[in-house]
């Protein structure tokens, strides 16, 4: 340290704030001083600036099924907003959504010393008796319905909102639900908000359907729902499934949107390339990334939890051609005709 503040014409004092990346240093001070590091070839010492701090500069993550977009998206996210900061981030992934498997997770990111953890979509949260450590500020992505831990997650029941009343209003009578897996969090709350819009608009509620989140799921639903001429519009819970079921409608001769609308949910790159361009409700990950860190730093930082913090991100509804009025009826106003029958 000496010979960088030597080197760079500053003191001692200056090279350990732009080594702990404080912003009281000004921009041409602290160029100067990174590249006196980078001559001396400095390094900080981070067990000693961890034994004077009292934090470790590591954020933990605990995610489970990365095959899922939505937990790959966020974790993605995660690590991206992190890089903005001088933190670095040690990820666990856990196969079983059990307490013992969860609480091992907990024990080997506290062992390999984080500052905070933050969970993806953790089914595991929703078993009442749950006892997980709370001796480090904890985050939860999309997956804490009783609020336990501070948590950010996507309007789910809003984009559900969106999808549906969108099929309603181009004229069709009901809307089917292919949902997600029960015991997932969010494919609850899009099941739950789509029973209640066309409840609340008065129209026919038919059974859901249900799927895994593969497009193999998808498929076999799809076959299904093919030979059914009573079905003019499926609501889907993610967009690999609105593939499968787009796929064998096609191969049973239903058109796309001319004789069933579909209507995904996560706007996956891919979802624009469909044939047809898929409709869909976007999930802004990144974002969900971004809060997610910034409420754990801020809880960090604290150095005191921040259970009843709940950050929701709103989706959006992105047209394309998979939607259309039915075939049958030129109407667009299909709540306002359900409603008047």
């Amino acid at each position: 340290m000496a010979d960088v503040a030597a080197l760079a014409g500053v003191s001692a004092q200056t090279v350990s704030r732009v080594a702990n990346n404080r912003t009281n240093v000004d921009d041409a001070t602290r160029e100067r001083v990174l590249n006196a590091m980078r001559m001396v070839g400095y390094r900080p010492n981070t067990a000693a600036r961890a034994l004077a701090t009292g934090r470790f500069r590591t954020i933990g993550v605990i995610s489970f099924d990365l095959q899922a977009h939505g937990n790959a998206r966020t974790l993605e996210s995660i690590v991206s907003a992190v890089q903005h900061t001088d933190y670095s981030v040690n990820v666990v992934t856990v196969q079983n959504q059990t307490e013992q498997a969860v609480r091992e997770a907990f024990e080997r990111l506290t062992m390999q010393a984080v500052d905070g953890i933050i969970l993806n979509e953790a089914q595991i949260l929703d078993t009442p008796a749950l006892r997980l450590p709370t001796g480090l500020p904890v985050v939860v992505n999309d997956g804490d319905g009783t609020h336990r831990f501070a948590t950010v997650h996507t309007d789910q029941a809003e984009g559900a909102r969106l999808a549906v009343g969108h099929l309603l209003g181009l004229g069709h009578r009901t809307v089917w639900h292919l949902a997600g897996p029960q015991d997932s969090y969010p494919a609850r709350g899009r099941a739950e908000a789509w029973h209640h819009t066309l409840k609340d608009a008065g129209c026919p509620v038919p059974p859901a359907l249900y799927g895994d989140w593969t497009a193999d799921s998808g498929y076999r639903v799809g076959r299904e729902v093919a030979h059914r001429s009573d079905i003019g519009a499926v609501f889907v819970a993610n967009d690999q499934m609105a593939l499968g079921l787009m796929c064998a409608l096609h191969e049973a001769g239903r058109r796309v949107p001319d004789d069933v609308s579909v209507v995904g949910f996560d706007n996956i790159a891919e979802s624009a390339h469909f044939l047809p361009p898929l409709t869909t409700v976007h999930q802004d990950f990144e974002e969900i990334g971004r809060h997610a860190v910034a409420l754990l730093l801020d809880q960090i930082h604290a150095g005191r939890p921040h259970r009843l913090a709940v950050t929701s991100v709103a989706p959006r509804l992105v047209v394309r051609d998979s939607t259309a009025p039915p075939a049958n009826t030129g109407r667009t106003d299909g709540i306002s005709a359900v409603r008047h029958a």
